[in-house]
């Protein structure tokens, strides 16, 4: 029994929860799934899951050797992708998911741009600020800001994002620029629904964030509404600046609270935990590109 199969037949059981969902996709018995993962661990010299007739969990070794797992497998595929005889060209179907407004303004482009490229390649995007469950709706990307709570997903990082409290020329002059954070509780703050507060970099322990409590009278759930309506002089916005940098540029918005802005957020591509079909790969590779263009966040290149 070599290791690889021993390998995807722990990746498999892991991810699915149970031998026998593991089995079907393998198109084996679970007793043959179950003897290659007793295989590994012997091999291993260390157990890698608890497996009772009701339930499959993994040990603390087993979590850590499945993220390693994952990313060689996935690493694996890309390798016979790049040199097998049908990745020539890409094709097939894609479904992409990203958050609305930014799917708008940095997602849609580049879906355009890359099948312009690859005519042999089909793409749904989807545009929603809901978490999608990737595994379940069958999609095979999705474009996230921020950390990765989910850790039977791949991610790629493709850029970073920066957010600041802005406000028009109008709203500052008649209400004045806060200094530090705390003063914001005299001023009108737009904020989304629920939101508990804005982030900022915390002061007295390096690398680490604060959340500010704002409040104000009005919120919405949609955040390019936020952003109209400080550039209509109704309050100050805590906005992303891959949306607002053509507005302070232009002098529309003006940044504060600059020198305690929390640390940028990753921008990722989000993917399951099987081979990359080579489509996926060129798309994920085009996003890293066009993201690390010189100037593209400030507006030169979008």
């Amino acid at each position: 029994m070599d290791r690889l199969t021993q390998i995807e037949a722990f990746v498999a059981t892991a991810l699915k929860g149970s031998l026998s969902a593991a089995a079907r996709q393998e198109g084996v018995t679970p007793a043959i799934m179950g003897r290659r993962i007793d295989a590994l661990e012997e091999r291993l010299g260390v157990k890698l899951m608890v497996r009772t007739t009701r339930k499959l969990s993994l040990t603390q070794e087993g979590a850590a050797f499945l993220e390693d797992c994952q990313r060689l497998l996935a690493e694996l595929g890309n390798a016979e992708a790049s040199v097998s005889l049908g990745a020539i060209r890409a094709s097939g179907h894609l479904r992409i998911s990203a958050p609305a407004g930014f799917g708008r303004r940095h997602v849609a482009p580049r879906v355009a741009e890359f099948l312009d490229v690859h005519p042999e390649v089909t793409v749904s995007l989807d545009l929603s600020d809901r978490t999608v469950d990737i595994v379940n709706e069958g999609i095979d990307c999705a474009v996230r800001i921020g950390g990765l709570a989910d850790s039977n997903l791949i991610s790629v990082l493709l850029g970073e994002v920066t957010r600041a409290v802005v406000g028009s020329p109008d709203y500052l002059a008649r209400r004045g620029t806060p200094q530090t954070p705390e003063d914001l509780a005299g001023h009108e703050c737009l904020s989304l629904v629920q939101q508990a507060g804005w982030l900022f970099a915390d002061a007295n322990r390096k690398g680490e964030t604060r959340l500010v409590k704002v409040d104000g009278r009005l919120h919405c759930n949609d955040g390019s509404v936020l952003h109209e309506w400080a550039l209509e002089g109704r309050g100050l916005a805590w906005r992303s600046l891959w949306e607002v940098g053509a507005d302070l540029r232009a002098g529309r918005l003006v940044a504060v609270l600059e020198d305690c802005a929390a640390p940028p957020l990753g921008i990722r591509a989000v993917f399951p935990q099987r081979q990359m079909p080579l489509r996926l790969r060129l798309f994920i590779e085009h996003l890293k590109a066009v993201y690390g263009a010189p100037g593209y966040w400030d507006g030169e290149c979008v």
